[in-house]
């Protein structure tokens, strides 16, 4: 099949390349002529495990292919991805410009049936939105489906070639059926392709990433009344994850969820609550505790070393929000970082694939760069 993939991020240049490997024609675009250069050269520009193999792979066979040209993009497809950011606003609500403005682009453009699939994160009746924008400059048929992702940074490549299941929202039996061919060679081994309409699968998405934001903020607030109480945080961990109604996953307590993934969907989550004027208590309790576990966790330094932080020097092991990814949006270390440089700290970090961001983040903080020295192997 002939598809396109709009964005080159994290699950842009995923979905494209897997998709890739599977033997369809992929084409992926993006806006940034510099970035498309270096993914047509052959230059990959995120890290994730196990991606930079068939990456290569693919683009030496021609199946993989990178454009600046939404033209391009769309008179090389029959289904057409929108793997592009969606960013919180200040008042915590999803950022749906992007999204918008390539839909009414693609209006003008479609001359034929098209599937056009919202892989982003999106608020509940974002493709009503999409299909009214490309609405006002097209008469084709064309079929808007929502599909979001399910991938976790650091295993994505494995999530997206064998995932638990795939969750597609259509009302559109034309675009069911291509779904189904377009990914059966990823379901063979039994797992489910859901099929729901449009508005539940944007909040799948949504109430799954919240879900796991609240167990990773539990168990964050189970390790403090530990420490409190002289239980052993680690021992309870066992003990709760080998019931089978719980499970093992997102029990570790640490400092804070991060990413860009679980803070901007459980804030979008909340605003949507917000604007259909319910009070959804639990998602603003989960939000509240991960902010305060940072705050937990410096405050721990500053007892440690009776409140006077001036002229220390201290290491900081690991700067992406999780292993295995060079990514650090909302990573807690920065906030480490940066509450430790106000205090008069000279901060160490090391990290293995991070450092090329981490850089560029405190190159941007003026008031810190001059304290932190990053190390890593990448």
């Amino acid at each position: 099949m002939n598809l396109s993939v709009i964005g080159t991020g994290y699950v842009g240049l995923v979905t494209g390349t897997c998709l890739a490997e599977t033997g369809h024609h992929v084409i992926c675009l993006d806006v940034d002529a510099n970035k498309v250069k270096k993914l047509s050269s052959g230059q990959i520009t995120i890290f994730e495990p196990g991606l930079e193999a068939i990456f290569h792979r693919n683009i030496k066979e021609k199946r993989l292919h990178f454009t600046t040209s939404l033209l391009e993009a769309v008179e090389g497809s029959d289904i057409i991805f929108l793997a592009l950011p969606t960013p919180p606003g200040e008042d915590g609500s999803a950022d749906l410009k992007y999204i918008l403005n390539v839909g009414e682009e693609l209006g003008k453009l479609m001359n034929k049936y098209k599937v056009i699939i919202d892989k982003s994160t999106v608020p509940v009746g974002t493709a009503d939105l999409i299909r009214k924008k490309i609405l006002l400059n097209s008469k084709v048929e064309f079929d808007v489906v929502s599909n979001p992702e399910f991938l976790r940074e650091g295993v994505a490549v494995e999530d997206f070639m064998k995932p638990d299941r795939i969750v597609i929202g259509t009302s559109s039996e034309k675009a069911k059926k291509l779904l189904e061919q377009m990914y059966a060679p990823f379901v063979r081994q039994g797992n489910p392709i859901i099929f729901m309409d449009e508005r539940s699968a944007e909040m799948t998405k949504y109430a799954a990433n919240s879900y796991l934001a609240m167990r990773i903020s539990f168990m964050n607030e189970i390790a403090n009344l530990c420490e409190k109480t002289g239980a052993d945080v680690e021992m309870v961990r066992k003990g709760m994850g080998s019931d089978t109604r719980i499970g093992k996953r997102f029990l570790f307590p640490g400092i804070g969820y991060g990413g860009s993934c679980f803070p901007k969907d459980v804030q979008a989550l909340a605003k949507t609550a917000s604007d259909y004027q319910y009070n959804f208590r639990i998602l603003d309790s989960v939000m509240k505790v991960n902010a305060l576990q940072r705050e937990v966790f410096v405050q721990k330094i500053l007892q440690r070393f009776s409140n006077n932080l001036s002229g220390k020097k201290i290491a900081l092991w690991g700067i992406a929000f999780k292993p295995n990814t060079d990514d650090i949006r909302e990573a807690p270390s920065l906030y480490v970082i940066e509450e430790l440089t106000r205090r008069g700290v000279s901060v160490v970090a090391y990290d293995p694939e991070a450092i090329p961001n981490a850089t560029a983040y405190t190159d941007d903080k003026s008031g810190i760069n001059g304290n932190v020295k990053c190390f890593g192997c990448s």
